[in-house]
């Protein structure tokens, strides 16, 4: 069977092979100096190859304490966005009431706002309320950013759901949890399991607002930028730098692989 697909020119190949290097090429290069024997500056080549950087990353207590309290942080704030986010997904899909679009563009907002203005927003409420800093207020930035990813994953899995369905599922006597236990959550469960993974990713390397609401704690990308300023074990940083890598490329890879397929809705259309 043919294709009646064309195939690309070969200029757009090329533009394409380049966009991805230049993208790609700095990631690959942090991975190549985690190697390096040179532990004061980026010399390129590398003078040599050496392993020990994995076992001082290893043994270093601050890391762990970093890396401990970013996972701490990632997973709370992607609780608060997945209960939060989900809430207003159905109401704004589901229902309709006066200000419905003005309440869904305010939702969306922060994150389409700079990383410096949430933090300084958050950091002044903070003083005027004479809140201290702590895990729960880099929490809360965080979660200001965490649920605009779930609710723009929920809310288009919910119009994309049959209204009918939900309608047949009461009238044939289900209460409204038994509803969203056997109907709601199965056709949206694969996009809030998705917008989780996007939260938890983006709440583990966020910096800015983390400087702002973090006051003296650091979170693994906060203790990676003071460790670039000091002139000894940098490749320490750059093991680091992959453990973030890897730990941010593998929820957005599964969550890509999850929402791929999303228009295929049980009930969709009929």
């Amino acid at each position: 069977m043919r294709s009646d697909l064309k195939t690309s020119p070969l200029a757009l190949k090329i533009a394409a092979a380049g966009g991805l290097l230049f993208l790609h090429l700095p990631i690959l290069l942090i991975f190549v100096y985690a190697f390096t024997t040179e532990e004061k500056s980026y010399q390129w080549p590398p003078p040599g190859l050496t392993l020990q950087w994995f076992t001082i990353a290893w043994n270093r207590p601050d890391v762990w304490s970093a890396l401990g309290l970013s996972v701490q942080v990632a997973v709370i704030a992607t609780a608060i966005a997945l209960i939060l986010g989900t809430l207003c997904a159905a109401a704004v899909s589901q229902t309709k009431f006066f200000g419905r679009e003005a309440i869904s563009l305010l939702v969306i907002l922060p994150i389409a706002l700079p990383g410096i203005i949430t933090g300084i927003a958050l950091r002044s409420a903070f003083s005027l309320f004479d809140i201290p800093f702590s895990v729960w207020t880099i929490v809360l930035g965080h979660a200001t950013f965490c649920v605009v990813v779930v609710y723009n994953n929920a809310v288009a899995r919910f119009r994309r759901t049959s209204g009918s369905l939900i309608e047949a599922s009461m009238d044939l006597g289900a209460d409204g949890f038994q509803t969203f236990r056997h109907v709601i959550l199965p056709n949206i469960g694969t996009a809030l399991l998705a917008g989780g993974m996007l939260a938890f990713a983006l709440s583990f390397d966020e910096v800015i607002v983390t400087t702002f609401t973090g006051g003296q704690q650091s979170t693994l990308p906060i203790w990676m930028l003071e460790e670039l300023i000091r002139p000894r074990q940098r490749p320490v940083t750059n093991v680091v730098a992959m453990v973030v890598v890897l730990v941010t490329f593998l929820p957005i890879l599964a969550a890509y692989y999850l929402t791929r397929d999303g228009d295929q809705i049980a009930g969709g259309g009929k």
